[in-house]
């Protein structure tokens, strides 16, 4: 790898940045697929070159006009790969508008990705040879049309420059995971993609330094598309990529990886830390060196400071610093990126009292205090605005009140795709004394010593007595009381009294732990430890506590919990059978 980063020139499109890179490094890795086939752990390799990528992207492109009108949608089905890079940067390069998606086979998510179809209504289907019947007949017999981005024997990407779409016209649609609400498009521009991949390399120092980009994140996932993809487009950086089914079945397969190259920059969601920590076993780890890795992003789920310690004194023996764990914070409607901590600095830590905090004031506690709650910073902005703002009055709160995340900045996305109503309500809000609109994220959280410290998600409060009880807060109780409940992999949520004017009831669901079978726990016992713990450190009351198989509790496409799912489907009695009341 060479010793210093190449210079990122100031184009405003991934396809230029592609142009650039086959043109002035073209014998230079772009893009490494890992695969995993069961009787090879190690995974083979599968690279492409600059130039290599660049002509399979104009090729493509060529292939898309010929079947769509600039602007139409492209929907992405490809398996997770190369495949996947090149359909996505060919629908840009064509001046259409991507859809991230995924195959028909993902478990789970067949009816998300109906309406999500639905909506969006593309033209053109791109998918890869080995599933194309797959996509095929789940397509069915409508006007869509299904290509391969596979390579055309005898394509070429012809001579001609192709055209330099507009940066202010929509790139792509990033449909939300659906967390706690239905998927909704949001549409990410050219220039917004762009801006928030420079935003990035900086908040993690790739702008300084060459790095390799190593991630098993989803690409139809907004934080695995912009860190694998936008990223090391717009910094000339190799992207080293293996499929999310492959971390899951052994994650020590993704620190092989990050062992494997020079300083390099991963995320994965709180979760991937926990289940490596506890997962990976002392002979996995024999021939492990992480004294390389340049940073570790933690986002897309609350990020506990118990899992970061937990996760690094499980690999401080290989030579993981303690440093690179960066706490960050994003969320689609802002293409990713708004927050991180910078690498090379410790983690960030808050005490806080938790009566105070239920009402909206971050007051410091003990760490040691039993009812203290522990939050992680998640760093500052990096070239865009935060503000946190009272949702009702609408106006700025002082350091260490709690209130919405506001966000203003190049990378946030024009609105929601054939939603006028709603993309004025949420990103169009005006702040009092401030002019120009807002982003209205839906998230809680104060500012402390500068770092914006995530505190919950406005519409999952719990609100019991006027209380207001954090959901992750309950769970992390929960989890926490007993081995046989599963970690992060569980949920909090009010549901209405059965009782004409009794107020809000909390249900916890909850999965056990892989290492105990449903039938050996002693479940009512289970339950009244849990609601011990809970009602000790919350005063709150669980009115039901349901434990469930392992994958029972619903996620949502990039692997949160999603409890308005869950909470959906305990009211339509899919969970009563297993109820420990």
């Amino acid at each position: 790898m060479d010793s210093r980063p190449p210079l990122i020139p100031a184009y405003r499109t991934l396809p230029e940045y592609v142009r650039h890179w086959a043109e002035t490094t073209p014998d230079r890795r772009a893009f490494t697929f890992v695969d995993h086939p069961a009787a090879r752990s190690r995974g083979v390799h599968r690279t492409l070159t600059w130039q290599g990528l660049d002509r399979r992207v104009r090729a493509l492109a060529d292939r898309l006009a010929g079947r769509a009108e600039p602007g139409s949608r492209v929907a992405l089905l490809c398996p997770q790969g190369t495949d996947y890079v090149t359909a996505f940067l060919a629908a840009l390069s064509a001046g259409m508008v991507a859809v991230p998606l995924y195959p028909p086979g993902l478990a789970g998510h067949a009816d998300r990705l109906t309406g999500v179809l639905a909506d969006a209504r593309p033209e053109v289907v791109v998918t890869s040879g080995h599933v194309l019947a797959e996509v095929e007949a789940f397509c069915g017999p409508s006007r869509v049309s299904v290509i391969t981005a596979d390579p055309v024997s005898g394509a070429s990407a012809g001579t001609a420059p192709p055209a330099v779409p507009d940066a202010g016209a929509t790139a792509y649609l990033q449909y939300t995971s659906g967390s706690t609400r239905a998927p909704a498009g949001v549409e990410i521009t050219h220039a917004n993609v762009v801006a928030n991949a420079r935003q990035a390399l900086t908040a993690y120092g790739a702008d300084r330094h060459p790095v390799t980009c190593v991630g098993w994140l989803p690409l139809y996932h907004d934080m695995g598309l912009v860190l694998s993809v936008a990223a090391p487009v717009v910094g000339g950086h190799l992207s080293v990529l293996m499929d999310p089914a492959a971390f899951l079945h052994e994650p020590a397969r993704w620190l092989r990886l990050l062992a494997a190259h020079p300083r390099a920059v991963s995320a994965a969601p709180n979760f991937a830390y926990e289940y490596c920590a506890t997962a990976v076993t002392d002979a996995q780890k024999a021939d492990l060196r992480l004294d390389g890795v340049a940073a570790l992003v933690n986002g897309s789920e609350p990020v506990r400071p118990g899992t970061a310690d937990r996760f690094h004194a499980a690999f401080a023996a290989q030579g993981l610093a303690a440093d690179v764990h960066c706490p960050s914070y994003g969320l689609a409607e802002a293409t990713v990126f708004v927050s991180a901590s910078a690498p090379g600095e410790p983690l960030r830590r808050f005490a806080l009292d938790r009566d105070a905090l239920a009402a909206g004031k971050a007051l410091p506690a003990r760490p040691d205090d039993a009812d203290a709650v522990l939050l992680t910073g998640c760093g500052a902005p990096v070239d865009q605005q935060v503000r946190i703002v009272d949702p009702v009055s609408r106006t700025a709160l002082s350091e260490g009140e709690v209130g919405e995340i506001w966000v203003r900045g190049p990378n946030v996305g024009r609105g929601y795709w054939n939603n006028e109503p709603q993309s004025r309500r949420v990103f169009g809000a005006e702040l009092a004394g401030v002019p120009g609109g807002w982003l209205r994220t839906g998230d809680l959280g104060t500012l402390l010593e500068g770092e914006l410290t995530v505190t919950g998600r406005l519409k999952d409060l719990i609100v019991v007595d006027g209380r207001n009880h954090y959901p992750q807060d309950v769970e992390g109780t929960a989890q926490d009381a007993h081995p046989a409940v599963r970690r992060d992999r569980l949920a909090a949520f009010g549901v209405p009294g059965v009782r004409r004017g009794e107020g809000e009831r909390v249900v916890l669901v909850a999965e056990h732990a892989r290492t105990s079978r449903l039938d050996d726990i002693d479940v009512p016992a289970l339950a009244r430890v849990v609601r011990a713990a809970v009602s000790a450190r919350h005063g709150l009351r669980l009115a039901d506590v349901v434990l469930v198989a392992p994958g029972a509790v619903p996620r949502t496409s990039s692997g949160k919990v999603s409890r308005a799912l869950t909470r959906a489907r305990y009211l339509e009695g899919a969970f009563a059978a297993r109820s420990a009341g």
